[in-house]
């Protein structure tokens, strides 16, 4: 883990997931939708290694990123209409594997900052039961000025849980949210176990600032509770399958 110059880890009392892919399983289709839409239109075949990379934006401004970095021009409509079928096809994603009872195994307050929408977080948490570890402390890039990767969400926050951003961990498993919630002052674990996720996006995270990565929601608790207790780990890389996992 990278550690600050004590060696040692700010002391955590909160808890902040992000949504999709931390909590629900829903970007590997939001990016088959996008992939297949573009490829449809562009007849193309490097979109997919445009997106992948992106994935954490909203959705619009993501389509306006790969159009640019492709060259093509995308219309309104055309937004409009992927943004619409990949809020149809997420809301229907499951839960991430484990992550219910591994929140269930952390007694610090929690919290959900999402680049999604509210009325989408919302509809998510309650058909997943995962509201329950939230309640309403649920937070969503419609909601302030600027969505991820400016540190908006994470800062209302910590600022409605009346927690010190330095006191907070967040898990993300996107570029976009961990540049984000690192704007913010807090610690970022990122986690890589979600199906979208490319084989380098361990590395990626801790470039982007992550303390450490993760790649079974079963490590979680513990890590969690080594933070809390003072400890820090002895790498940057949480290997899965390891003495990490709880029960």
């Amino acid at each position: 883990m990278q550690a600050t110059p004590s060696g040692r880890l700010p002391q955590a009392r909160f808890l902040i997931c992000d949504c999709d892919g931390v909590l629900i399983d829903s970007e590997a289709i939001a990016e088959r939708i996008i992939v297949e839409r573009l490829e449809a239109l562009w007849q193309r075949d490097d979109i997919a290694d445009t997106v992948r990379p992106l994935l954490g934006m909203r959705t619009r401004p993501l389509l306006e990123r790969v159009a640019d970095t492709l060259g093509h021009v995308i219309h309104a409509e055309t937004l409009a209409s992927i943004d619409t079928a990949v809020r149809r096809g997420a809301v229907l994603a499951p839960m991430i594997e484990g992550v219910d009872a591994a929140l269930g195994a952390i007694a610090l307050g929690k919290a959900c900052a999402s680049n999604s929408n509210a009325d989408y977080v919302s509809s998510a948490l309650q058909r997943t039961g995962l509201i329950r570890h939230f309640a309403d402390r649920v937070f969503t890039a419609d909601q302030v000025a600027h969505p991820k990767p400016a540190p908006d969400v994470y800062l209302a926050a910590a600022h409605r849980v009346g927690v010190a951003p330095a006191h907070c961990l967040v898990v993300e498993d996107s570029v976009t949210g961990a540049r984000a919630a690192v704007a913010a002052g807090m610690t970022v674990l990122g986690f890589a176990g979600a199906k979208h996720l490319p084989g380098d996006q361990i590395r990626k995270l801790l470039d982007a600032g992550a303390s450490l990565v993760f790649e079974r929601m079963t490590q979680l608790p513990s890590i969690v509770a080594s933070i809390v207790d003072g400890h820090s780990h002895d790498s940057q890389r949480i290997a899965p399958h390891t003495h990490q996992d709880y029960a």
